[in-house]
């Protein structure tokens, strides 16, 4: 039996909410971001608006699937989830409509949007290393990490796990898949373990001498360079943090995204809602609280962390493509054995 977890009300109030009278405006969220710090997305949209959210977490897989069994009777009015590999999945099933609003075509990026649904942060795939083990110069590119001078060095979740799909299709894109499939049995041939745990995982293995380099999504550093935990300062005390190719696509960069479902009972909200985000105020809680990146170029950044960080240059491929590619991606990955 699936499990959820929900907010702002059981499930059974998102039913009661689209059925109900229509004395105030509702707005049913299916969400698979399940960040702390965005509380206070949903909370000012309604302070700004009087529009009540109906919140309904749960993993993207149960909330994809709960959506088509619902059909035409589905409360859902957006589903928010992370990675373009799960929007692409969720908008192959048919569950988007199509997404029209001039003020998210003005702020959000081309790049970074799709017909039916958009991306509303970012967050970069970079190289980490143990400065103690690991030549910086021999970790400068995804490529790199095909190099057998790194054999048994590299720990790295799942094939199978989107983050890693993702950065696979980009590797596709620009390089061929031939050559992205001989970049992953590189990659594998140099694995220090079996792929497992989250990247949280992969770098305290590089910091503890498990491994000397791990490919995380740039936030989880972020989150370890503004703890104050001693743990995790001793962690980063051992890391450098690598921009791959710059001199070359550029990093690769995901997204967390929203759509509007085809069925929504609350359209007109749903559109306000997605329009909220692509604010200057909703995308400084991205970056400030859960330390990504805005999509919307006039936001002011104020957290310690993603200034250290820098500026990088960031992969321009076209979300959309990215997320069509993410099969083919799987396909390299399995051929290549990384698990």
């Amino acid at each position: 039996m699936t499990r959820l977890r929900h907010s702002l009300g059981l499930a059974v109030a998102l039913l009661g909410a689209a059925a109900g009278a229509q004395a105030e405006q509702t707005l049913n969220i299916y969400s698979a971001r399940h960040y702390q710090t965005d509380e206070a997305l949903y909370a000012n949209f309604t302070k700004q608006t009087g529009i009540k959210i109906n919140r309904l977490d749960g993993k993207e897989e149960e909330l994809v699937e709960r959506i088509k069994n619902e059909g035409a009777s589905s409360p859902a009015d957006i589903l928010i989830t992370v990675d373009a590999a799960r929007l692409e999945i969720a908008d192959k099933a048919g569950l988007f409509q199509p997404l029209s609003s001039k003020l998210i075509e003005a702020r959000i990026p081309p790049s970074l949007r799709t017909p039916t649904w958009a991306a509303f942060s970012t967050r970069a795939r970079v190289i980490a290393y143990n400065k103690a083990a690991v030549n910086s110069d021999w970790v400068q590119t995804y490529e790199d990490l095909a190099n057998p001078r790194l054999k048994g060095q590299i720990c790295v979740r799942s094939g199978s796990h989107p983050y890693n799909l993702s950065l696979g299709a980009a590797v596709i894109a620009h390089n061929g898949e031939a050559k992205a499939e001989d970049w992953a049995k590189g990659v594998v041939a140099n694995f220090a373990r079996a792929p497992k745990g989250g990247d949280t995982d992969q770098l305290k293995a590089v910091a503890a001498g498990e491994c000397g380099v791990a490919i995380s999504n740039s936030y989880y550093l972020a989150r370890l360079m503004r703890s104050t935990k001693p743990e995790d300062q001793d962690v980063m005390k051992k890391l450098s943090v690598v921009w791959p190719n710059q001199k070359t696509w550029g990093t690769h960069v995901n997204v967390s995204g929203a759509g509007i479902v085809k069925t929504a009972p609350n359209k007109e909200a749903a559109v306000k809602f997605l329009e909220y985000l692509a604010s200057d105020e909703a995308q400084a809680y991205f970056a400030n609280g859960n330390n990504e990146w805005p999509v919307v170029k006039t936001a002011k950044i104020a957290n310690p962390a993603l200034e250290t960080l820098g500026d990088f240059k960031a992969d321009t491929l076209p979300i959309g493509q990215l997320a069509a590619t993410t099969v083919q991606a799987q396909k390299v990955y399995d051929r290549a054995g990384w698990r």
